[in-house]
């Protein structure tokens, strides 16, 4: 059985024990979350898919842990003109495990 949510303006496939790393949520370490904006669920009978999200559907998860991800390096350039900048970014997120699909 999976689930689709939509979170942080993205989209993810998740199953029962799965980790996702996630947009930075605004959740206390070690709490539970629940996600009701389910787009799709698999069940032993076929797929159910919302309009825009199925009725009934919530998806719970518990928080493991916030952090930053990889430095990205963002470098500007124009040539002949002595411009250069660069810059660093790290994107924050939560990393969440997938406790429970109900539908």
């Amino acid at each position: 059985m999976y689930a689709i949510i939509q979170t942080g303006g993205k989209q993810y496939k998740v199953q029962e024990g799965d980790v996702l790393f996630l947009e930075k949520l605004d959740v206390v370490e070690g709490e539970q979350i629940t996600f009701d904006n389910v787009l799709a669920v698999s069940k032993e009978d076929g797929l159910v898919v919302g309009n825009p999200s199925v009725s009934g559907a919530k998806v719970s998860a518990k928080i493991e842990k916030h952090g930053k991800g990889k430095k990205l390096v963002v470098f500007k350039y124009k040539p002949k003109k002595n411009y250069s900048r660069k810059q660093g970014h790290r994107q924050p997120f939560t990393k969440v495990v997938i406790e429970k699909i109900e539908a």
